[in-house]
């Protein structure tokens, strides 16, 4: 499942921003304050808000005044367009939250729709105002000659609850359940090296968590449920990082797993407390990238902390294989050598526009990128250099 545009208004910094024809791995520039982290929190709100519901997505973040853009009225908006697999029709996803008029956050709208094929309407497979609305119950009838919409009234529990998470359950509404899987995988990854030193409670967990702090248990996972899978990523550690020659999560005599690098150079392996933060990092990473049940969209900030330089076009490498093999890749950066490995294509910039919100640059509309890059010059010398304008690096 691969998003294609996303398009926000009056959420934070980011008043009125459109990303069309979006790349199955997108890098993202931007100066200190640009929007980088505000465009990554889109897909982390989204996530709350399924999760959970809006109003305590909103309250995570400070309230509707804090979320909503400086000087604003009217909902916060946005309008997510996916495709389930290549050649399926393009599917829309809208949600506008607002406050009623007690000023409590409520979904304001939330609809899927999709139309097949270049002529028709579009059917709204779910179009909901204020908790209530109606989903379509004949999916599979969708584009036979003269089949009209089924449609069944809800009513759901609160108005700032998702409709995709309630009837998201159910398999009759097919689509519905779909995007919500789709949400429901992103990982939001907010990675750090001092939570996946971390030894855990003996147990089982097939994913890695946001910050890495089951590391040792999703090692231990994949070692005995995916061993050819788990060997692909010691190889790929053994070419990344030489010296390692072998990881492995052991049990400890208290109940505790313990991840355990062997070095070819010493006879006894290092625990993961003792290890560099750059090796834990880059096989937390192939963790990630090799997931045996992948997750439909990556969302990376600043890959390249803690690794040294020459690790970067290498794990460069890595998140685009992942995106080339049905996954999606979003990723920001600060580093101009993690950049040189970049595409032009696949890359993008925020900056303040003269409103002082951001907006969002393609690389490859930029004439003269586009020449400079096809003459040789690399997209992250070109960035130190200034000619990505506004977009720092700093």
């Amino acid at each position: 499942m691969r998003i294609e545009s996303i398009r926000t208004k009056n959420f934070k910094i980011l008043k009125d921003a459109t990303i069309r024809n979006i790349p199955a791995m997108a890098v993202f520039l931007g100066a200190n304050g640009s929007g980088k982290s505000t465009f990554f929190d889109i897909f982390g709100f989204l996530h709350d808000c399924l999760t959970d519901n809006v109003r305590a997505a909103l309250l995570k973040r400070g309230g509707f005044k804090e979320v909503v853009s400086r000087g604003q009225t009217g909902p916060i908006e946005f309008e997510i367009k996916f495709r389930s697999a290549p050649g399926e029709p393009l599917v829309t996803y809208e949600l506008h939250i607002n406050l009623d008029d007690k000023g409590l956050p409520l979904v304001s709208k939330e609809l899927l729709k999709y139309r097949r094929g270049q002529k028709g309407r579009p059917w709204h497979f779910l179009d909901f105002s204020n908790g209530v609305g109606h989903a379509i119950v004949n999916e599979n009838d969708y584009g036979k000659p003269g089949v009209q919409e089924a449609r069944e009234q809800q009513t759901l529990d609160s108005p700032d609850i998702l409709a995709i998470k309630g009837l998201g359950q159910f398999q009759k509404y097919k689509q519905i359940a779909s995007f919500r899987r789709l949400i429901e995988g992103w990982h939001i990854s907010d990675f750090r090296i001092e939570s996946a030193r971390s030894t855990n409670d003996a147990g089982y967990a097939e994913h890695l968590s946001a910050t890495g702090d089951n590391l040792a248990l999703v090692t231990k996972f994949m070692h005995e449920y995916y061993p050819d899978r788990f060997q692909q990523v010691l190889e790929k550690m053994a070419q990344r990082v030489p010296g390692i020659k072998s990881v492995e999560a052991k049990e400890t005599a208290d109940g505790r797993i313990v991840l355990r690098f062997q070095n070819e150079e010493f006879k006894d392996p290092f625990i993961s407390r003792y290890v560099s933060d750059g090796t834990l990092k880059m096989f937390a990473y192939l963790i990630l990238l090799y997931d045996p049940t992948p997750h439909p969209l990556l969302c990376i900030e600043e890959p390249e902390n803690q690794l040294h330089p020459d690790l970067l076009l290498e794990l460069g490498e890595e998140f685009r294989a992942y995106a080339s093999n049905g996954g999606q890749v979003f990723i920001s950066t600060h580093s101009p050598d993690f950049v040189n490995g970049v595409q032009l294509e696949e890359l993008f910039w925020l900056c303040q526009g003269n409103n002082g919100f951001s907006k969002v640059v393609r690389a490859s509309d930029d004439p003269l990128l586009q020449s400079l890059v096809a003459e040789g010059d690399l997209p992250g010398s070109l960035w130190k250099q200034g000619f990505f304008k506004g977009a720092g690096p700093s």
